[in-house]
């Protein structure tokens, strides 16, 4: 595929993305009777869920921006094999959030874009570079995820299910990337990266 072409499918995810709805490829692993929660605990598993959707926008956003500036074609397929994965979570996600009654962000064209915008550049600065964002994009997922199964009320055992599938998932996509020769990133560049996945998700919770 020549990059005129690229660019064109990458435009095209980004319009899908954001405003269709998305097929998963996988059974969703919140499938199974609805928990009676309260509409205080309903309101904060929706507000979480939108969250954990907007990460999957961005994850989409980053592994089209890596995998259209990748050299080499092996990590260019990985890339891609990650982000048909990170499609089933999207879908899972926004099928939780209709469940809860909650809404998407508002703002996710614009998480798109600028995922996107990190993502390329994570691929010019080269492969290993460009495998240990991903590695440690996934890392700070996970964790993030962990803290989620900690907020979500005890009985939303169906958002559980999706946030547990999704971690296991995370963690997977993490290894793969070192064992392809992800190089650790500098502190400072971690430090920039969870500064940054906290301001989305602060803003996220609410819009």
């Amino acid at each position: 595929m020549n990059r005129l072409d690229q660019l064109i499918t990458t435009f095209d995810l980004g319009l899908r993305t954001v405003f269709a709805r998305p097929h998963a490829s996988r059974p969703y692993p919140g499938a199974g009777p609805e928990a009676e929660l309260s509409e205080a605990d309903k309101a904060r598993a929706a507000a979480l869920m939108r969250v954990n959707h907007v990460g999957e926008v961005c994850a989409q956003a980053l592994y089209a921006g890596q995998a259209l500036t990748a050299r080499n074609e092996k990590v260019r397929a990985e890339l891609e094999r990650a982000a048909r994965e990170e499609t089933d979570h999207l879908a899972w996600c926004e099928t939780r959030i209709d469940e809860l009654g909650g809404r998407k962000s508002l703002l996710n064209p614009l998480w798109f874009g600028g995922a996107f915008g990190m993502g390329a550049v994570a691929g010019l600065l080269g492969d290993k570079w460009n495998l240990g964002f991903l590695a440690e994009t996934e890392h700070q997922v996970e964790a993030h995820l962990d803290g989620h199964l900690q907020k979500l009320p005890e009985a939303d055992a169906k958002s559980r299910a999706v946030v547990e599938q999704m971690k296991t998932d995370e963690s997977r996509h993490a290894q793969t990337a070192i064992d392809h020769g992800g190089a650790p990133l500098p502190l400072p560049v971690k430090w920039a990266m969870r500064f940054a996945a906290n301001v989305m998700r602060q803003t996220a919770s609410r819009i």
